[in-house]
């Protein structure tokens, strides 16, 4: 257990007013330890955490996205978790807008916001404040949807619009083209914010997404993507995340549940490098090791 230190009084880019109020955002790689980062910071410095995870917004969703614990989120105060259901759309958008207002609250209560995820496109959406196109027309939607990975690949070559950094995940490749283009924004980052990224090495890394991996097991994930499907079925965006379609082979009966365990180890590692390829592009962030990181943090709000 971490003491527990007196909230800091923070400040905001405007005097006082609510605008651009300190914020410390933690990144990385899957399983790469932002959590329990995260819960230190929050514990030490009267922090509340804000979820940045394209996954944990859905209710019932609990193993297969490694939600924090019970008690975890008895100990520090957590934000959008389980907002909407597996079968309700949930854009970037919708996350930049709830986070900006959880951000603005929590600062209001005199307590540091710790946003923290793998999210790249939610993580910068608040950052750089990203400014997004008008809601889809369903119509087109529906158009693209129906196409191949492959095809809408093509599109965006063919119209000059830069292909998303996961190139096989239909729903970003969607929305580019919907927009014509990723989100723009001028890479000024919002004042009074500090974003540290957790160094992680390969092998070690490895053998944290096998723990966890075989831990899901344990905890009976299998059960949980059953229950899910059988509830939602298997076309809702939300369950083409890793272990749901990987799971849908055991619960199929065309894989066993170790060939399922190596598979999402497999295809986490892969979301890893792409992860790691998104925030990269990003010059703010303080990569470290996480003890350093929270000296580093520390520094940060005591300075601010």
């Amino acid at each position: 257990m971490w003491a527990t230190r007196t909230p800091l009084r923070l400040p905001s880019s405007s005097g006082g007013q609510m605008s651009s109020p300190a914020l410390v955002a933690i990144v990385g790689p899957t399983a790469s330890g932002k959590s329990a980062l995260a819960m230190k910071v929050a514990q030490m410095y009267g922090g509340e955490i804000i979820c940045a995870d394209s996954r944990t917004v859905y209710k019932g969703m609990d193993i297969g996205t490694a939600k924090p614990s019970v008690r975890e989120r008895a100990l520090v105060p957590h934000h959008l978790l389980d907002i909407v259901r597996p079968h309700e759309p949930f854009t970037a958008a919708d996350f930049k807008a709830a986070a900006t207002k959880a951000i603005a609250a929590i600062h209001s209560r005199g307590h540091v916001p710790v946003l923290v995820g793998g999210t790249g496109l939610y993580i910068d959406s608040v950052l750089f404040d990203f400014e997004f196109g008008e809601p889809a027309d369903p119509q087109r939607r529906t158009e693209l949807q129906q196409m191949t990975i492959e095809a809408l690949q093509d599109i965006c070559r063919q119209n000059n619009i830069e292909i998303p950094i996961n190139d096989q995940n239909k729903r970003h490749l969607i929305r580019a083209i919907e927009l014509g283009g990723l989100p723009k924004n001028n890479r000024d980052i919002r004042p009074y914010t500090l974003v540290v990224g957790i160094s992680t090495d390969r092998e070690v890394l490895r053998q944290r997404i096998e723990h966890r991996a075989r831990a899901m097991l344990q905890a009976g994930i299998t059960d949980e993507v059953r229950g899910l499907a059988n509830e939602y079925g298997w076309e809702p965006e939300a369950m083409t995340g890793n272990i749901y379609r990987i799971f849908r082979g055991v619960i199929e009966g065309v894989k066993s549940e170790q060939e399922a365990l190596q598979e999402v180890v497999t295809s986490d590692m892969q979301l890893a490098k792409r992860q790691m390829t998104w925030f990269r592009r990003n010059p703010h962030i303080v990569w470290g090791e996480p003890d350093e990181l929270l000296e580093r943090v520390g520094r940060f709000l005591h300075s601010s």
